[in-house]
Protein backbone atom coordinates (compact mmCIF):
# COMPACT_ATOMS: atom_id res chain seq x y z
CA UNK A 1 0.00 0.00 0.00
CA UNK A 2 2.41 2.06 0.83
CA UNK A 3 4.08 2.01 -2.94
CA UNK A 4 0.56 2.42 -4.61
CA UNK A 5 0.14 5.44 -1.70
CA UNK A 6 3.18 7.09 -3.42
CA UNK A 7 1.96 6.89 -6.69
CA UNK A 8 -1.17 8.30 -6.23
CA UNK A 9 0.41 11.41 -4.30
CA UNK A 10 2.84 11.85 -7.15
CA UNK A 11 -0.14 12.64 -9.07
CA UNK A 12 1.45 9.90 -11.81
CA UNK A 13 -1.96 8.79 -12.79
CA UNK A 14 -2.80 12.41 -14.71
CA UNK A 15 1.00 11.69 -16.20
CA UNK A 16 -0.34 8.20 -17.68
CA UNK A 17 -2.64 10.50 -20.19
CA UNK A 18 1.14 10.64 -21.89
CA UNK A 19 0.37 7.10 -23.16
CA UNK A 20 -2.76 8.29 -25.29
CA UNK A 21 -0.66 9.99 -27.52
CA UNK A 22 0.50 8.63 -31.28
CA UNK A 23 4.12 8.72 -30.28
CA UNK A 24 4.35 6.60 -27.64
CA UNK A 25 1.88 3.79 -28.91
CA UNK A 26 4.26 3.50 -32.09
CA UNK A 27 7.46 3.64 -29.97
CA UNK A 28 6.14 1.47 -27.34
CA UNK A 29 4.37 -1.39 -30.28
CA UNK A 30 7.63 -1.35 -31.75
CA UNK A 31 9.40 -1.97 -28.52
CA UNK A 32 7.15 -4.74 -27.63
CA UNK A 33 7.01 -6.64 -30.90
CA UNK A 34 9.95 -7.05 -31.22
CA UNK A 35 11.02 -7.50 -27.79
CA UNK A 36 7.77 -10.58 -27.71
CA UNK A 37 9.23 -12.01 -31.53
CA UNK A 38 13.10 -11.98 -30.71
CA UNK A 39 12.07 -13.86 -27.13
CA UNK A 40 10.08 -16.45 -29.09
CA UNK A 41 12.76 -16.72 -32.27
CA UNK A 42 15.58 -17.04 -29.25
CA UNK A 43 13.37 -20.32 -28.32
CA UNK A 44 13.22 -21.72 -31.21
CA UNK A 45 16.74 -21.18 -32.57
CA UNK A 46 18.95 -21.19 -29.15
CA UNK A 47 17.10 -23.34 -26.54
CA UNK A 48 18.27 -21.14 -23.48
CA UNK A 49 18.21 -24.60 -21.26
CA UNK A 50 20.43 -26.32 -23.30
CA UNK A 51 23.49 -24.83 -23.07
CA UNK A 52 25.14 -21.67 -21.28
CA UNK A 53 25.20 -19.72 -24.63
CA UNK A 54 21.49 -20.10 -24.93
CA UNK A 55 20.96 -18.76 -21.33
CA UNK A 56 23.43 -15.80 -22.22
CA UNK A 57 21.69 -15.19 -25.03
CA UNK A 58 17.84 -15.03 -23.52
CA UNK A 59 18.77 -13.10 -20.60
CA UNK A 60 20.79 -10.62 -22.59
CA UNK A 61 17.85 -10.21 -24.76
CA UNK A 62 15.61 -10.01 -21.79
CA UNK A 63 17.97 -7.15 -20.14
CA UNK A 64 18.19 -5.16 -23.49
CA UNK A 65 13.92 -4.57 -22.90
CA UNK A 66 14.01 -4.40 -19.42
CA UNK A 67 16.97 -0.83 -20.03
CA UNK A 68 14.95 0.51 -22.88
CA UNK A 69 11.55 0.45 -21.01
CA UNK A 70 13.20 1.38 -18.21
CA UNK A 71 15.10 4.75 -19.71
CA UNK A 72 11.84 5.41 -22.28
CA UNK A 73 9.68 5.65 -19.10
CA UNK A 74 11.85 7.54 -16.98
CA UNK A 75 12.21 10.16 -20.02
CA UNK A 76 8.66 10.48 -20.39
CA UNK A 77 7.36 10.73 -16.70
CA UNK A 78 10.17 12.14 -14.92
CA UNK A 79 10.21 14.95 -17.50
CA UNK A 80 12.61 18.07 -18.00
CA UNK A 81 11.52 20.04 -15.39
CA UNK A 82 9.62 23.17 -15.26
CA UNK A 83 11.04 27.11 -14.39
CA UNK A 84 8.71 27.89 -11.81
CA UNK A 85 5.72 29.57 -12.46
CA UNK A 86 6.18 33.17 -11.57
CA UNK A 87 10.02 32.75 -11.57
CA UNK A 88 12.84 35.82 -11.27
CA UNK A 89 15.75 36.24 -10.64
CA UNK A 90 16.99 37.27 -7.10
CA UNK A 91 18.65 40.24 -8.33
CA UNK A 92 15.69 42.52 -9.80
CA UNK A 93 18.85 44.56 -11.96
CA UNK A 94 19.36 41.02 -13.81
CA UNK A 95 15.72 41.03 -15.21
CA UNK A 96 17.15 43.48 -17.91
CA UNK A 97 18.93 40.47 -19.66
CA UNK A 98 15.96 38.14 -19.38
CA UNK A 99 13.06 37.50 -21.97
CA UNK A 100 9.32 37.82 -20.00
CA UNK A 101 7.36 34.62 -20.68
CA UNK A 102 3.95 36.28 -20.64
CA UNK A 103 2.07 33.19 -20.43
CA UNK A 104 4.09 31.27 -17.34
CA UNK A 105 4.41 35.31 -15.95
CA UNK A 106 7.78 34.36 -14.79
CA UNK A 107 10.83 35.23 -16.46
CA UNK A 108 13.02 32.62 -18.88
CA UNK A 109 15.96 31.45 -17.06
CA UNK A 110 18.99 30.81 -18.86
CA UNK A 111 19.13 27.55 -21.38
CA UNK A 112 15.27 27.27 -20.74
CA UNK A 113 12.24 28.05 -23.44
CA UNK A 114 8.83 28.03 -23.80
CA UNK A 115 7.34 24.73 -25.14
CA UNK A 116 3.83 25.26 -26.61
CA UNK A 117 2.98 21.66 -26.40
CA UNK A 118 3.97 21.22 -22.49
CA UNK A 119 2.89 25.11 -21.83
CA UNK A 120 5.57 26.01 -19.93
CA UNK A 121 8.82 27.23 -19.68
CA UNK A 122 11.28 23.71 -19.94
CA UNK A 123 14.39 24.20 -18.30
CA UNK A 124 17.45 23.97 -20.24
CA UNK A 125 14.92 22.79 -23.53
CA UNK A 126 16.69 20.80 -26.45
CA UNK A 127 13.35 19.48 -27.94
CA UNK A 128 9.56 18.63 -27.99
CA UNK A 129 10.09 14.55 -28.72
CA UNK A 130 6.20 13.16 -30.11
CA UNK A 131 8.17 10.20 -29.33
CA UNK A 132 7.85 10.24 -25.73
CA UNK A 133 4.70 12.96 -25.95
CA UNK A 134 6.99 15.61 -23.62
CA UNK A 135 9.89 17.95 -23.48
CA UNK A 136 13.50 16.40 -23.68
CA UNK A 137 15.79 18.50 -21.05
CA UNK A 138 17.73 19.31 -18.38
CA UNK A 139 16.03 16.90 -15.72
CA UNK A 140 15.36 14.04 -18.63
CA UNK A 141 18.06 14.74 -21.26
CA UNK A 142 20.34 11.86 -19.64
CA UNK A 143 17.62 8.80 -19.63
CA UNK A 144 16.47 10.12 -23.68
CA UNK A 145 20.08 9.77 -24.17
CA UNK A 146 20.33 6.41 -22.85
CA UNK A 147 17.28 4.79 -24.43
CA UNK A 148 18.62 5.99 -27.80
CA UNK A 149 21.83 4.16 -27.18
CA UNK A 150 20.13 0.79 -26.02
CA UNK A 151 17.17 1.33 -28.62
CA UNK A 152 19.41 0.20 -31.71
CA UNK A 153 22.00 -1.70 -29.59
CA UNK A 154 18.50 -3.65 -28.53
CA UNK A 155 17.42 -3.90 -32.11
CA UNK A 156 20.55 -5.28 -33.98
CA UNK A 157 20.66 -8.16 -31.23
CA UNK A 158 17.22 -8.86 -32.06
CA UNK A 159 17.73 -8.62 -35.77
CA UNK A 160 20.76 -11.18 -35.54
CA UNK A 161 18.03 -13.43 -33.88
CA UNK A 162 15.44 -12.88 -36.90
CA UNK A 163 17.67 -13.51 -39.05
CA UNK A 164 20.01 -17.00 -37.87
CA UNK A 165 15.87 -18.14 -36.89
CA UNK A 166 14.97 -17.53 -40.77
CA UNK A 167 18.15 -19.05 -41.79
CA UNK A 168 18.24 -22.04 -39.51
CA UNK A 169 14.63 -22.69 -40.40
CA UNK A 170 14.71 -22.55 -44.01
CA UNK A 171 18.11 -24.17 -43.86
CA UNK A 172 16.66 -27.40 -42.01
CA UNK A 173 13.83 -27.02 -43.98
CA UNK A 174 15.48 -27.08 -47.72
CA UNK A 175 18.32 -30.30 -45.64
CA UNK A 176 15.33 -32.48 -45.09
CA UNK A 177 13.88 -32.11 -48.12
CA UNK A 178 17.22 -33.25 -50.03
CA UNK A 179 17.13 -36.31 -47.19
CA UNK A 180 20.59 -35.10 -46.68
CA UNK A 181 21.75 -35.27 -42.27
CA UNK A 182 22.80 -31.55 -41.11
CA UNK A 183 23.81 -30.65 -38.08
CA UNK A 184 22.89 -26.85 -36.16
CA UNK A 185 22.39 -25.43 -32.87
CA UNK A 186 18.43 -24.76 -33.99
CA UNK A 187 15.84 -26.71 -32.00
CA UNK A 188 14.07 -27.68 -34.93
CA UNK A 189 16.61 -30.82 -34.48
CA UNK A 190 15.59 -31.37 -31.17
CA UNK A 191 13.76 -34.28 -29.61
CA UNK A 192 10.76 -33.67 -28.40
CA UNK A 193 9.76 -30.82 -31.09
CA UNK A 194 10.05 -27.31 -30.06
CA UNK A 195 6.96 -25.58 -28.60
CA UNK A 196 7.06 -22.54 -30.75
CA UNK A 197 5.94 -23.65 -34.27
CA UNK A 198 7.44 -21.83 -37.46
CA UNK A 199 5.51 -21.68 -40.35
CA UNK A 200 4.65 -19.37 -42.74
CA UNK A 201 2.95 -16.96 -40.69
CA UNK A 202 5.98 -17.28 -37.81
CA UNK A 203 8.15 -16.14 -40.30
CA UNK A 204 5.92 -13.47 -42.00
CA UNK A 205 6.21 -11.87 -38.50
CA UNK A 206 9.69 -12.36 -37.88
CA UNK A 207 10.09 -10.95 -41.30
CA UNK A 208 8.03 -7.75 -40.02
CA UNK A 209 9.76 -7.52 -36.90
CA UNK A 210 13.67 -7.68 -38.42
CA UNK A 211 12.27 -4.80 -41.19
CA UNK A 212 11.26 -2.92 -37.86
CA UNK A 213 14.13 -3.51 -36.31
CA UNK A 214 16.46 -2.31 -39.35
CA UNK A 215 14.71 0.47 -39.44
CA UNK A 216 14.61 1.64 -35.85
CA UNK A 217 18.53 1.05 -35.79
CA UNK A 218 18.84 3.35 -38.23
CA UNK A 219 16.73 6.17 -37.23
CA UNK A 220 17.33 6.31 -33.77
CA UNK A 221 20.94 5.81 -34.05
CA UNK A 222 20.99 8.65 -36.29
CA UNK A 223 19.14 10.81 -33.82
CA UNK A 224 21.58 9.67 -31.05
CA UNK A 225 24.41 10.52 -32.66
CA UNK A 226 22.88 13.89 -33.12
CA UNK A 227 22.20 14.20 -29.34
CA UNK A 228 25.86 13.14 -28.45
CA UNK A 229 27.41 15.68 -30.83
CA UNK A 230 25.39 18.97 -28.97
CA UNK A 231 25.87 17.08 -25.44
CA UNK A 232 30.15 16.75 -26.17
CA UNK A 233 29.63 21.08 -26.52
CA UNK A 234 27.20 21.11 -23.81
CA UNK A 235 24.35 22.39 -26.08
CA UNK A 236 21.03 21.84 -26.85
CA UNK A 237 19.79 21.42 -30.09
CA UNK A 238 18.12 25.18 -29.82
CA UNK A 239 21.34 26.24 -28.63
CA UNK A 240 22.78 24.66 -31.29
CA UNK A 241 20.53 26.83 -33.49
CA UNK A 242 20.91 29.99 -31.62
CA UNK A 243 24.66 29.84 -32.20
CA UNK A 244 24.31 29.60 -35.82
CA UNK A 245 21.95 33.16 -35.77
CA UNK A 246 24.36 35.40 -33.46
CA UNK A 247 26.81 33.98 -36.71
CA UNK A 248 24.54 35.08 -39.08
CA UNK A 249 23.43 38.36 -36.98
CA UNK A 250 27.11 39.73 -36.89
CA UNK A 251 27.69 38.69 -39.96
CA UNK A 252 25.04 40.65 -41.22
CA UNK A 253 25.61 43.52 -39.49
CA UNK A 254 29.38 43.55 -39.10
CA UNK A 255 29.43 44.30 -35.97
CA UNK A 256 32.89 42.84 -35.16
CA UNK A 257 31.26 40.97 -31.96
CA UNK A 258 32.77 37.70 -31.06
CA UNK A 259 30.12 35.35 -29.78
CA UNK A 260 31.11 32.79 -27.34
CA UNK A 261 29.25 30.03 -26.31
CA UNK A 262 28.98 30.32 -22.53
CA UNK A 263 28.50 26.51 -21.82
CA UNK A 264 31.23 24.87 -23.34
CA UNK A 265 33.87 24.37 -20.60
CA UNK A 266 36.37 23.47 -23.29
CA UNK A 267 36.76 19.62 -22.60
CA UNK A 268 34.18 16.90 -24.06
CA UNK A 269 34.55 15.05 -20.49
CA UNK A 270 33.67 17.93 -18.42
CA UNK A 271 30.72 18.58 -20.93
CA UNK A 272 29.54 15.15 -20.86
CA UNK A 273 29.65 15.02 -17.11
CA UNK A 274 27.22 17.96 -17.58
CA UNK A 275 24.55 15.88 -18.37
CA UNK A 276 25.42 12.30 -17.20
CA UNK A 277 26.14 11.41 -13.66
CA UNK A 278 27.08 9.03 -11.45
CA UNK A 279 24.06 8.28 -9.51
CA UNK A 280 21.93 9.11 -12.40
CA UNK A 281 20.19 12.17 -11.27
CA UNK A 282 20.28 15.54 -13.24
CA UNK A 283 23.30 17.99 -12.32
CA UNK A 284 22.46 20.90 -10.58
CA UNK A 285 19.34 23.00 -10.28
CA UNK A 286 18.47 23.89 -14.00
CA UNK A 287 18.89 27.21 -13.27
CA UNK A 288 22.46 28.22 -12.64
CA UNK A 289 25.45 26.80 -14.54
CA UNK A 290 29.03 26.49 -14.92
CA UNK A 291 30.64 28.78 -17.38
CA UNK A 292 33.38 28.75 -19.72
CA UNK A 293 36.00 31.19 -18.45
CA UNK A 294 35.80 34.53 -19.22
CA UNK A 295 31.99 34.27 -20.32
CA UNK A 296 29.49 36.62 -18.51
CA UNK A 297 26.57 34.79 -16.59
CA UNK A 298 23.81 35.93 -18.93
CA UNK A 299 26.27 36.20 -22.69
CA UNK A 300 23.22 33.68 -23.95
CA UNK A 301 20.40 35.41 -22.93
CA UNK A 302 21.61 38.85 -24.24
CA UNK A 303 22.25 37.66 -27.28
CA UNK A 304 18.63 36.20 -27.63
CA UNK A 305 17.65 39.80 -26.78
CA UNK A 306 19.35 40.78 -30.05
CA UNK A 307 18.14 38.30 -31.85
CA UNK A 308 14.69 38.96 -30.76
CA UNK A 309 15.22 42.52 -32.13
CA UNK A 310 16.64 41.75 -35.01
CA UNK A 311 13.73 39.58 -35.96
CA UNK A 312 11.22 42.47 -35.32
CA UNK A 313 13.50 44.67 -37.53
CA UNK A 314 13.52 41.62 -40.48
CA UNK A 315 10.36 40.73 -40.01
CA UNK A 316 7.42 41.77 -43.04
CA UNK A 317 4.16 42.58 -42.84
CA UNK A 318 1.72 40.01 -45.44
CA UNK A 319 -1.65 40.46 -46.07
CA UNK A 320 -3.76 37.31 -47.16
CA UNK A 321 -5.30 37.14 -50.44
CA UNK A 322 -6.74 33.31 -49.89
CA UNK A 323 -8.37 31.30 -47.41
CA UNK A 324 -6.55 28.85 -46.01
CA UNK A 325 -8.02 26.07 -43.68
CA UNK A 326 -4.61 25.04 -41.71
CA UNK A 327 -4.32 21.75 -43.16
CA UNK A 328 -1.08 20.00 -42.87
CA UNK A 329 -0.63 19.21 -46.73
CA UNK A 330 -3.19 21.22 -48.72
CA UNK A 331 -4.00 19.97 -52.26
CA UNK A 332 -5.80 23.06 -53.19
CA UNK A 333 -2.77 25.08 -52.64
CA UNK A 334 -0.63 24.05 -55.67
CA UNK A 335 1.49 20.43 -56.35
CA UNK A 336 4.59 22.12 -55.00
CA UNK A 337 3.04 23.35 -51.93
CA UNK A 338 1.22 20.18 -51.40
CA UNK A 339 4.78 18.44 -51.66
CA UNK A 340 7.10 20.89 -49.80
CA UNK A 341 5.02 21.30 -46.11
CA UNK A 342 7.40 21.77 -43.80
CA UNK A 343 8.88 18.57 -41.58
CA UNK A 344 7.87 19.97 -38.72
CA UNK A 345 5.51 19.77 -35.35
CA UNK A 346 4.95 23.13 -35.51
CA UNK A 347 1.46 24.30 -36.11
CA UNK A 348 -0.08 25.57 -39.19
CA UNK A 349 -1.97 29.02 -39.04
CA UNK A 350 -5.45 29.26 -40.88
CA UNK A 351 -6.14 32.78 -42.57
CA UNK A 352 -8.59 34.37 -44.10
CA UNK A 353 -9.10 36.86 -46.83
CA UNK A 354 -8.12 40.25 -45.81
CA UNK A 355 -5.73 39.08 -42.18
CA UNK A 356 -2.59 40.73 -41.33
CA UNK A 357 0.38 37.93 -40.43
CA UNK A 358 3.83 39.75 -39.30
CA UNK A 359 6.29 36.98 -41.30
CA UNK A 360 9.46 36.14 -39.40
CA UNK A 361 10.79 33.00 -41.82
CA UNK A 362 10.10 31.28 -44.44
CA UNK A 363 10.62 29.05 -47.22
CA UNK A 364 10.40 28.32 -50.86
CA UNK A 365 6.48 27.68 -50.61
CA UNK A 366 6.20 28.51 -46.84
CA UNK A 367 6.21 31.13 -44.28
CA UNK A 368 6.14 31.49 -40.74
CA UNK A 369 4.67 34.24 -38.71
CA UNK A 370 2.20 35.57 -36.46
CA UNK A 371 -1.08 37.05 -36.49
CA UNK A 372 -1.89 40.46 -36.33
CA UNK A 373 -5.10 41.24 -34.46
CA UNK A 374 -6.69 44.77 -34.57
CA UNK A 375 -3.70 46.42 -36.13
CA UNK A 376 -1.31 45.01 -33.43
CA UNK A 377 0.22 41.96 -32.09
CA UNK A 378 -1.94 40.66 -28.82
CA UNK A 379 -0.29 41.50 -25.15
CA UNK A 380 -2.07 38.78 -23.48
CA UNK A 381 0.13 36.16 -24.39
CA UNK A 382 -2.45 34.30 -26.80
CA UNK A 383 -0.87 34.58 -30.12
CA UNK A 384 -1.84 32.76 -32.79
CA UNK A 385 1.40 31.56 -34.87
CA UNK A 386 2.38 28.92 -37.51
CA UNK A 387 2.97 28.14 -41.52
CA UNK A 388 0.85 29.11 -43.78
CA UNK A 389 1.39 28.54 -48.07
CA UNK A 390 3.31 31.85 -49.62
CA UNK A 391 0.96 32.16 -52.08
CA UNK A 392 -1.89 32.89 -49.39
CA UNK A 393 -0.88 36.40 -48.74
CA UNK A 394 0.84 39.46 -50.23
CA UNK A 395 3.23 42.11 -49.12
CA UNK A 396 1.19 44.52 -46.82
CA UNK A 397 0.52 47.74 -48.88
CA UNK A 398 -0.62 50.43 -46.81
CA UNK A 399 -3.30 53.26 -47.65
CA UNK A 400 -0.01 55.60 -48.09
CA UNK A 401 0.90 53.14 -51.16
CA UNK A 402 4.27 52.36 -49.82
CA UNK A 403 4.79 48.55 -48.28
CA UNK A 404 5.38 48.10 -44.91
CA UNK A 405 9.14 47.59 -44.85
CA UNK A 406 9.34 50.93 -46.75
CA UNK A 407 8.02 52.11 -43.57
CA UNK A 408 9.87 50.49 -41.15
CA UNK A 409 12.85 52.42 -43.37
CA UNK A 410 11.72 56.00 -42.77
CA UNK A 411 10.48 55.14 -39.03
CA UNK A 412 13.97 54.32 -37.84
Amino acid sequence: MGILDSFISFDNIRELKRLCHWGPIIALGVIIICSIVAILDSILWYWPLDTSGGSLNFLTLINWTVMILYNYFNAMFIGPGFVPLGWKPGNTHDCMYLQYCKVCEAYKAPRSHHCRKCNRCVLKMDHHCPWINNCCGHQNHSSFTLFLLLAPLGCIHASYIFVMTIYTQLYNRISFGWNTVKIDMSVSLRDPAPIVPFGISAFAVTLFALGLALGTTIAVGMLFFIQMKVILRNKTSIESWIEEKAKDRIQYYQTGETFIFPYDLGSRWKNFREVFTWTGSSNGNGIDWHLRQGCHKYTLTIEQLKQKADKRVRSVQYQAVEDYSGACCPLTKGIRTFFTTPCTEEPRMKLQKGELVLATRGLKNWMYGEKICDGDLPEDGSRVRGWFPRRCAVKYVSDTGSDQSDDEKKSR
